[in-house]
């Protein structure tokens, strides 16, 4: 295995298939709940049970799948052709969930899920709630396969600390460029028509993911060769949850990324709730959004930068910090004020891309630790359990936010609450947000892992894969995991 540094354009090739990711991410969170909401008929609180359930479902399986992807390579690698198989699954679900026909299609596939609720709820669900739940949990597949095997691809193009960062930043820039790129249909449509349909900017998201999904995964797959592994996982999936107790670098990694993914998938659920009827700019709200996620562009050199000067964790504690204090700037500025919510949802926004990459880089030198400890490359697996941080923390965004709209009386329409009831829905969106940032802050702020325990654990690695069958150097890195310790605890002190 050669460890020369990938070219830029190899790095950003391997990137594309994020733009039309997180094109379906977005309005997973941001549009499709009030989309099944407002345009067919279900009640919040239904809509955010629909969800919670569809993401802890998925939750399940991404063990599994995390582990299929370590365990069963092709001739073409480890992970592409996982990720070609992802396509068929996203596509279909999709065309259903973005451009639902009348009369719904599918619904055979769903009838026995509606036996089945009847059974135990005592009550039939509507047609529309089960063809919801059926092709989000047919959706889900689909994204597990393309994400933990593409986050997997990205922590084994490198070994370098800090490239791996870049590596990382590439895939958030594509990441971010696709929520403002689909962002930029419903704001373009919004702005050309008086009269929006909710119906018309979710088709127009669904087609842009439709049609770009084949394109980037085939240049990705076919320009970006795979890096060879030494060796090949044999881990069996019984162990996945002996890792998850014993490794606490992992738990660290975990519990960050969830308190860390809260907090925008809360406000991003509640998006377009706050900008049309508690700031009063509903003719604008796809395009300020857009502006979030263009000063999140915007902000991530500066955050690689940093991260180079002060290491992964620490600029992730600063940025959920600059976030916790900027979010709640919301509240002192005036209703129906564009430049306002323009200024604050760009310092707000810098933040944003932060806390995903480098999470998704400090993971693969957690990996690094495994590797050591096990001699096993299990990146599937590792990156499989920070799926399921992500879409727990999507599911508690929706699943709890949506029922406390219901609680405090918010009614998804025009004049139809009170300034009491939409200063409570400032208070969601912009405290809950503010406290989980600086729990995931306070997390990660001396996490130990740092680029000089790294470049130890590579030395360590490359030193047993060398003299694989010298057993002085084998137990020498047995002894340095010892040293480091499962505990999380790297040389018994944590990193400046």
């Amino acid at each position: 295995m050669t460890d020369t540094p990938l070219s830029r354009w190899r790095v950003a090739m391997f990137a594309l298939p994020s733009i039309p990711i997180s094109a379906l991410g977005l309005p997973i969170v941001v549009y499709l709940p009030p989309f099944y909401a407002e345009e067919m008929g279900l009640s919040l609180t239904l809509v955010g049970t629909i969800f919670m359930i569809a993401r802890f479902w998925d939750i399940f399986t991404d063990p599994i799948l995390g582990v299929l992807s370590d365990r069963f390579p092709s001739r073409w690698g480890r992970r592409r052709h996982w990720i070609v198989l992802s396509a068929p699954f996203l596509i279909l679900s999709s065309l259903m969930l973005f451009m639902p026909s009348e009369p719904l299609t599918g619904m055979w596939m769903f009838s026995w899920l509606g036996d089945l609720s009847a059974q135990i709820l005592g009550q039939r669900p509507s047609d529309v709630a089960l063809y919801l739940m059926g092709w989000m949990v047919i959706l889900y597949i689909g994204w597990t396969l393309i994400t933990i095997s593409h986050m997997s691809w990205g922590a084994e193009l490198s070994t370098d600390y800090d490239e791996r960062s870049a590596i990382q930043g590439w895939r958030e820039f594509a990441l971010i460029f696709g929520m403002f790129t689909v962002l930029a249909l419903p704001a373009i449509i919004e702005g050309v028509q008086e009269h929006t349909a909710g119906r018309d900017r979710v088709a127009a998201m669904g087609w842009f993911i439709v049609l770009l999904l084949p394109i980037t995964i085939g240049l990705a797959t076919w320009l970006v060769p795979e890096r060879a592994v030494e060796k090949k996982s044999s881990f069996e999936l019984s162990k996945a949850w002996k890792i998850l107790v014993s490794n606490r670098l992992l738990q660290r990694v975990l519990v960050a990324d969830l308190l860390v993914g809260v907090a925008p998938a809360i406000t991003g659920s509640l998006y377009i709730f706050f900008a049309s009827y508690a700031m009063g700019l509903p003719k604008y709200a796809s395009l300020l959004l857009l502006i979030y996620f263009i000063a999140g562009f915007a902000g991530i050199p500066a955050w690689i930068r940093l991260s180079e000067l002060s290491g992964k964790h620490r600029t992730l504690a600063y940025a959920m910090i600059y976030g916790a204090i900027t979010l709640p700037l919301v509240l002192f500025m005036p209703r129906e004020s564009f430049w306002w919510l323009f200024f604050g949802n760009t310092f707000y926004g810098i933040a944003y891309g932060a806390g995903s990459f480098l999470l998704r880089s400090i993971m693969a030198d957690v990996t690094d630790y495994d590797n050591l400890e096990t001699g096993e490359q299990r990146t599937g697996l590792y990156y499989s359990l920070l799926t399921m941080t992500a879409k727990v923390a999507s599911a508690m965004a929706v699943g709890i936010t949506y029922p406390l709209l219901d609680w405090i009386g918010f009614v998804p329409e025009p004049g139809a609450n009170s300034p009491e009831t939409l200063q409570h829905l400032l208070y969601i969106y912009t405290g809950f947000p503010a406290l989980f940032m600086v729990a995931g802050a306070a997390v990660m702020w001396n996490f130990p892992l740092d680029r000089e325990q790294q470049r130890l654990l590579r030395e360590k690695i490359a030193a047993r894969d060398l003299h694989a069958h010298d057993e002085h150097v084998v137990s020498d890195a047995a002894a340095a995991v010892t040293q480091l310790g499962s505990a999380g605890t790297i040389y018994d002190r944590p990193a400046d």
